[in-house]
């Protein structure tokens, strides 16, 4: 069992092979211990907040683990925020490891891996202070009672997130009895992923050769295209008012996009950022043509994208059509619902309550979608915060990683 890509990016795309789905039952994982129950901590140190993912399994020889369940937990704000204070940003990891501690048996401590990836916010400040953030880290987590791997602590390049099309495959059976595939929408703070496997030759003959990824899975080699880009949600916000990048001493910077007589605090990596309405011209139309310039041209379009094939979508487009009650637990949508609520939020004013940014978000949803990605109106979306009960993100297919290489005793 390979789950983990191997990230090839050749000069010239392989020649094109159907995709297929293999139906053989999987190998075991590398055997980590004797016992048939065996836990992995995960840490996300996202841009906004750090998460732990505790995950329990059952080996089933000679069979894929069984996923038996999940303790999720998360604290804002995230590790970048502590660029300046390192100290406090390692007393963030200590609370989390405090309920890691009440969740794994004791006995089964010694031999429980402890992993920290850092993502878009850490990747995004200067060497030295992320170094500093991930060495305090890896001193915390020296301390703990759990097993430290080598390579415990570090920022995980932006093409190792194709692993929550992994985690997301998985959960929806992939790996069963049923050869289709979804692909996965991200959203985060600071940056965005899209990750599917192609059924277009066109697809992969028109995309450029770096969005390409060649990876092993039950000794099959797949093409995935995965895009991945610094526009999360709170970066597209800073974008759109001129503010990543800029002097931030005494400015405040405007938007169409937010409520007229709004001003907000915004922090992103760090640095705290003013942002502001602008009186009498808030709506969605310049609010559109905004975003617009946020994405254009930094997008590429994938050529099977205009068909209507079922993508998942998670993090910040479940959180923001929660919000604006376009879902309540989860559900299935079509593109052109996040457009009918951005332009109902810019209209009335009881969403503006939920939060000053809510309009701004779903605009910008609307904009990455169609004029980004290029969706059409009426692809559809499954928006979930979890499957099967387990949290979608990398996180889990960056501890079958961990299993499959490591063998504690």
């Amino acid at each position: 069992f390979n789950p983990v890509p191997e990230v090839v990016h050749p000069a010239a795309p392989e020649p094109y092979r159907p995709p297929e789905i293999p139906q053989p039952a999987p190998p075991a994982l590398s055997p980590i211990s004797m016992s048939r129950v065996f836990h992995g901590i995960m840490f996300d140190a996202g841009s906004t907040g750090t998460r732990i993912h505790i995950y329990k399994f059952i080996q089933k020889d000679p069979e894929l683990p069984v996923l038996d369940n999940e303790m999720f937990h998360a604290v804002k704000p995230g590790l970048s925020s502590y660029k300046d204070n390192p100290e406090e940003g390692g007393n963030t990891i200590r609370q989390l490891l405090k309920i890691a501690k009440k969740t794994v048996p004791e006995e089964d401590w010694r031999r429980t891996p402890v992993v920290l990836r850092a993502t878009a916010g850490l990747r995004l400040l200067p060497q030295e202070q992320a170094s500093r953030l991930l060495k305090e880290v890896k001193e915390v987590f020296d301390e703990s009672p759990f097993f430290v791997p080598n390579n415990s602590v570090s920022i995980m390049p932006g093409t190792n997130e194709v692993l929550a099309w992994v985690t997301v495959n998985f959960l929806t059976h992939l790996y069963s009895n049923t050869r289709r595939t979804v692909g996965i929408l991200d959203l985060g703070g600071g940056s965005t992923q899209i990750t599917f496997l192609p059924k277009s030759k066109k697809t992969i003959q028109s995309a450029p050769s770096s969005y390409i990824a060649n990876f092993n899975l039950f000794n099959h080699t797949y093409q995935l295209y995965t895009h991945y880009l610094g526009n999360g949600l709170v970066a597209a916000r800073l974008s759109a008012v001129g503010a990543l990048g800029a002097d931030v001493d005494w400015k405040v910077f405007t938007s169409p996009c937010l409520p007229k007589r709004v001003r907000e605090e915004l922090n992103f990596s760090g640095t705290t950022y003013k942002v502001s309405g602008i009186p009498d011209y808030a709506g969605y139309k310049l609010c559109y043509y905004e975003m617009m310039r946020v994405i254009k041209g930094i997008v590429h379009q994938p050529y099977e994208l205009k068909g209507s094939s079922l993508f998942y979508a998670f993090s910040h487009y479940f959180d923001r059509a929660n919000e604006s009650g376009l879902i309540s637990r989860g559900g299935t949508v079509e593109v052109r619902d996040f457009k009918k609520k951005a332009k109902e939020c810019n209209k009335m004013s009881k969403y503006r309550t939920i939060s000053p940014f809510l309009c701004m978000d779903l605009t910008y949803i609307t904009c990455l979608l169609k004029e980004g990605f290029g969706f059409k109106d009426n692809t559809k979306l499954h928006l979930a915060k979890k499957v099967n009960n387990v949290e979608t993100s990398w996180a889990l297919g960056a501890t079958f990683d961990y299993f499959r290489n490591l063998n504690i005793h």
